[in-house]
């Protein structure tokens, strides 16, 4: 499944979906970096702690952004079914939280990387799963 996903990177059916998400993604992220800076830096959080909390916001931005345009073919419209995909979207993106989390500490702890350049390695490697499984399943 993740060679079929790369092979269409250029094109085939999920080029233009893949190239939206990493948009997205990418929009996300630093949105994501700016809220870890603002809580590790001013509000003086863990940067464990402060990951968490700034991973949950860019969970529901990025299934905002991702309905409405990533996946716009098969959007989630209606009460019911919005809700169900960000249910699942959470899940999903959840379960990439401890590989997040756990690349972040490894990074901070045991190679002695700043806080900030280790989360953008941590979002990178967790994509490529994210992708793949609300590719399959919220929006599958």
């Amino acid at each position: 499944m993740i060679r079929a996903v790369l092979r269409n990177l250029t094109s085939g059916p999920i080029a233009v979906q893949m190239r939206r998400f990493v948009v997205v993604g990418a929009i996300t992220a630093g949105i994501q970096m700016g809220l870890l800076w603002l809580f590790v830096d001013l509000a003086e959080l863990n940067y464990l702690i402060g990951a968490t909390v700034a991973i949950e916001i860019t969970i529901v931005l990025s299934y905002v952004f991702n309905n409405a345009w990533t996946f716009e073919a098969s959007q989630n419209t209606g009460t019911i079914e919005y809700l169900g995909g960000l249910l699942k979207t959470n899940l999903v993106r959840g379960t990439a939280i401890p590989i997040q989390l756990g690349v972040l500490y490894a990074l901070v702890e045991w190679a002695s990387v700043m806080y900030l350049a280790a989360n953008a390695v941590a979002i990178f490697l967790s994509g490529l799963y994210r992708f793949v499984l609300d590719s399959q399943w919220t929006w599958g």
